[in-house]
């Protein structure tokens, strides 16, 4: 027999130490102690605020309609615009984003006015039409960023407000009397634009029978009384003096509002019975699967609350509620503007990183905000206004983000979550935990489902400031 000289080492050493031990070792000791534990832990949990701070309506039958006074603002969107090399075109199709062709489907009239904008490029500072200059074309910005400047009553210039990328200006000049521009537009970067000349539409809408109905269909819209937010207008007499006939009238309602069904976000959990059975103390497996289950789906939930293409608030916020920053990062200027366009701002979600560009601005100018107390606990605030993190809020690869601003609640015309209590199985508000069975491999399977949407019942009610530059001075 061949003896192993290190392994008989290694047992003349083991031997050796413990007969010169005067007590049980630690390791050995651990075979019979119980070991103090934590229940599993989850990285990936994050504060979750949105969900918090939604008040949220239960929709019983999945369905919750938003019924909206009769507007007669339409079209106001995004443009598409392709490119080969440096010549930009505009999609045809995207021109009925604009208010005059709203709706309008003729593809081939579409596609001659597409073919009648022109390219126009511009430097940094540069004015892209002045103020008291005849208005002969609508502006399409394909690329850039431009601002819209109008001198103030004392001789001061004011800025209107900032447009980029995909935004148009000037429309309203297309058809009606020839007016002039009341505002100087200036590129604040280096701007590609497509023009569409006014002549362009009185000639396609000359050879266009379908063109020149849109245009007059356009007119009347126009004609009809409304107030500032594009609602029919309600007439109403004011006065104490005289006899004067009071106004007829009625509130006109949307022919048709949207309506919002409840998404679901699910999953099928699966534990074997062995482990049930036999590991369940101190700590109950399935309970604890299903915790971790929860928080991932509760994760997903917040997530689709702000992306899903269908009703995530950054693609529900209206095109007139979208701020563009000033200049990249998000400054205090930027935040009050944000929150001038709506009434009683109740929170601002942003990104973590966000939020540190911000209080770098804000140090940077030498502003030093308050924090607010907010749902037990001490938060960033602006104007009062709590600014909570969000990570579910996307940073591009241009390292830009956003910024949402919300007024919440049914009350007060809001944003309100859905859901739906009292579902069968129902483990908590609006999720289930329903029992599918053991197969034949001894695995049980409970499948997980949770049911919510968002809803905007007006469009101020949400705000978004896009575009926001997260990246440091020289990073």
């Amino acid at each position: 027999m061949t003896i192993d000289p290190t392994a008989a080492g290694t047992v003349t050493d083991e031997a050796a130490s413990a007969s010169a031990r005067q007590s049980l070792s630690t390791d050995a000791a651990r075979n019979l102690a119980t070991t103090t534990k934590t229940p599993p832990q989850m990285q990936g949990i994050s504060s979750r605020w949105l969900l918090k701070v939604l008040p949220w309506v239960q929709v019983n039958g999945g369905t919750y309609r938003v019924n909206r006074r009769l507007s007669f603002v339409v079209g106001d969107g995004k443009l598409t615009f392709s490119n080969i090399g440096d010549r930009v075109s505009v999609v045809p199709e995207e021109l009925a984003e604009l208010p005059l062709l709203h709706e309008f489907d003729d593809a081939e009239t579409l596609a001659a006015l597409a073919g009648r904008c022109e390219q126009r490029e511009y430097s940094a500072g540069e004015v892209i039409v002045e103020a008291g200059a005849a208005a002969e074309y609508a502006v399409l910005i394909a690329h850039g960023k431009v601002s819209r400047r109008i001198q103030g009553k004392y001789g001061n210039e004011g800025r209107l407000g900032l447009l980029a990328d995909r935004d148009f200006f000037g429309d309203e000049g297309l058809v009606g009397e020839a007016g002039t521009w009341a505002y100087t537009a200036r590129a604040e970067t280096r701007v590609i634009a497509l023009l569409l000349p006014r002549r362009a539409v009185e000639e396609t809408a000359a050879s266009s029978p379908r063109l020149a109905e849109q245009v007059l269909a356009y007119q009347t819209r126009k004609a009809i009384p409304h107030n500032r937010s594009g609602e029919a207008e309600i007439e109403v007499a004011a006065g104490h003096a005289g006899e004067a006939d009071l106004p007829r009238t009625f509130a006109d309602y949307e022919l048709n509002p949207r309506e919002y069904q409840l998404s679901v976000a699910q999953t099928v959990l699966r534990v074997h019975t062995r482990v049930a059975d036999l590991y369940n103390q101190p700590m109950n497996q399935v309970e604890q699967q299903l915790k971790l289950t929860i928080e991932a789906l509760r994760e997903r939930q917040e997530h689709e609350l702000v992306n899903n293409r269908e009703f995530g608030l950054l693609h529900s916020a209206d095109m007139r509620q979208r701020v563009q920053t000033h200049s990249g990062p998000p400054t205090p200027d930027d935040l009050d503007e944000l929150l001038s366009r709506r009434r009683e701002t109740k929170v601002l979600l942003a990104h973590p990183k966000a939020i540190a560009a911000f209080a770098r601005q804000c140090t940077k100018a030498g502003i030093y905000p308050a924090g607010v107390e907010f749902l037990g606990h001490r938060v960033p605030a602006w104007r009062d206004v709590p600014l909570l993190p969000c990570n579910k809020i996307p940073i591009a690869s241009d390292h830009t983000t956003s910024i949402l601003a919300m007024r919440l609640g049914e009350d007060n015309q809001g944003v309100v979550g859905l859901h739906q209590t009292g579902i069968p199985d129902e483990y908590q508000p609006s999720l289930s935990v329903r029992f599918m069975g053991i197969n034949e491999q001894a695995v049980m399977s409970y499948l997980v489902s949770a049911y919510y949407s968002a809803a905007v019942l007006v469009p101020d009610a949400l705000g978004v400031l896009e575009n926001v530059e997260l990246m440091q001075n020289g990073g």
